[in-house]
């Protein structure tokens, strides 16, 4: 008679958990689909505002030193706008979003309310409209943990529930940003819970799916990066990605130390309006856009460039540098935007800059400096974030090429070893760490 009532009782609690994770996996494809419509608008808006942005340097060039002080002053004007939205209805929406999300995933900070999805929208496409070297994915993962957790609460779920939710929906915006479903899945369990649970994969990959499907319709379903044709490296090359990953390894940890640096910087002016320095930051971008325009904004272009072979070994180091530099300082202005897109493009241009001196060094080799643009994608942002699968499946998603998989899994492997070794915190972690130490 016990064994029988026990019987019924787990029968019926497992009954009821199946209910309710088939409730659970029906709101995430809501939630993935919501989240991709947002996302996807917030991805064409982005691409109207670079357009605008290169129609007015091009007249600002027309009309000699007024354009160039309309120019500059525009951006200023344009990164002081986005400072002051988040400074006066959401200082959660500052940076990339990243950190507070997982801080939130973690219980160490309360969701953030609706409000902040207007101000990462608007906030981050004057941002990144503006010219400052700030990538769309901060944005979408932090709109799309809203929205999560939005629909947890309408349809009143309980916080492990609208925890999954929030989770799933930031993988969404991550799958939108990059058109790269599977990398907004895992990006969820490596990097945000840094862990695996069967709920949150479940979620996860239903609102990713749902997202790409949606976004799709609206942005088309190309990769975001175009490949020149590449032969699968020779063996006698293979060593050289091991080495690849280690230089990526080290870089990672100067850009580490750069970006909380600046950070650091501009704590010590804490007491000027915010909007202070987002206008020295912004007019730095209007200056760059009139001698540079193709250096400044996301750096989409830069990648693609970067992934063609493009520029040459003479001018890569000095654009490195610039873009390395000016992310950097971007990303202490104050305003919404994200961090992996300026990565990628470091990324690709390292390994770029590698690949092309290996090329010299070992004239009887193979080598195809582009391979090893797409590997140094991957592994700088290995380096970076320590989020090596995430980093491998975007960069195969997002230029719609597995060839490269294994020379990747390599240079991953010794980028996120060696600045494991020197004891250098992941970028995002140092930044929650931070978010911590303000609150």
């Amino acid at each position: 008679m016990l064994l029988r009532d026990l019987h019924e009782a787990r029968s019926t609690a497992l009954t009821s958990s199946e209910g309710n994770l088939t409730v659970l996996a029906t709101l995430a494809l809501m939630v993935g689909a919501v989240a991709g419509l947002v996302c996807a608008l917030f991805r064409l808006a982005l691409q109207r505002a670079d357009v605008f942005r290169a129609a007015v340097i091009d007249w600002a060039h027309s009309h000699s030193i007024a354009g160039f002080i309309l120019l500059v002053g525009g951006c200023a004007s344009a990164a002081v706008a986005a400072a002051w939205l988040v400074r006066r209805y959401s200082p959660h929406a500052s940076g990339s979003g990243i950190p507070h999300v997982e801080a939130v995933l973690r219980g160490d900070a309360a969701p953030s309310p609706f409000v902040l999805l207007p101000v990462k929208f608007v906030g981050g496409w004057l941002a990144i409209g503006s010219g400052l070297a700030l990538g769309r994915e901060g944005p979408s993962v932090q709109m799309g943990a809203v929205l999560g957790h939005l629909f947890g609460g309408a349809f009143r779920r309980d916080w492990p529930d609208c925890r999954v939710l929030l989770a799933a929906g930031a993988g969404a915006g991550l799958a939108t940003a990059f058109n790269a479903p599977m990398a907004g899945a895992v990006f969820v369990l490596e990097e945000l819970v840094q862990k695996f649970e069967h709920r949150i994969a479940i979620a996860a990959l239903a609102a990713s799916s749902t997202a790409i499907a949606v976004a799709h319709l609206i942005l088309g379903d190309a990769p975001d990066f175009q490949l020149p044709p590449l032969a699968y490296p020779a063996p006698g090359i293979g060593p050289l990605f091991f080495m690849l990953g280690v230089v990526c390894g080290a870089v990672a940890i100067a850009y580490n130390k750069a970006v909380l640096a600046t950070l650091a910087a501009v704590d010590l002016v804490r007491g000027l309006p915010a909007e202070t320095c987002a206008a020295a930051i912004g007019a730095a971008a209007g200056v760059l856009a009139w001698f540079g325009p193709e250096c400044v904004g996301g750096g989409d272009n830069l990648t693609q460039n970067a992934l063609l072979g493009a520029p040459g070994l003479f001018v890569l180091p000095f654009l490195f540098q610039l873009r390395f530099w000016f992310g950097a300082l971007s990303y202490s202005a104050g305003t919404p935007g994200g961090l992996f897109a300026p990565l990628l493009t470091l990324g690709a241009q390292l390994g770029l800059l590698f690949g092309a001196g290996c090329g010299l060094a070992f004239p009887d080799l193979p080598i195809q400096p582009e391979a090893f643009a797409v590997v140094g994608m991957a592994a700088f942002f290995t380096g970076v974030v320590r989020a090596p699968l995430t980093g491998l499946v975007l960069a195969t998603e997002m230029t719609g090429s597995a060839l490269l998989l294994l020379p990747m899994l390599a240079a991953c492997f010794t980028a996120m070893l060696i600045p494991t070794l020197m004891s250098d915190a992941p970028l995002y972690d140092a930044l929650r760490e931070r978010l911590r130490f303000l609150r």
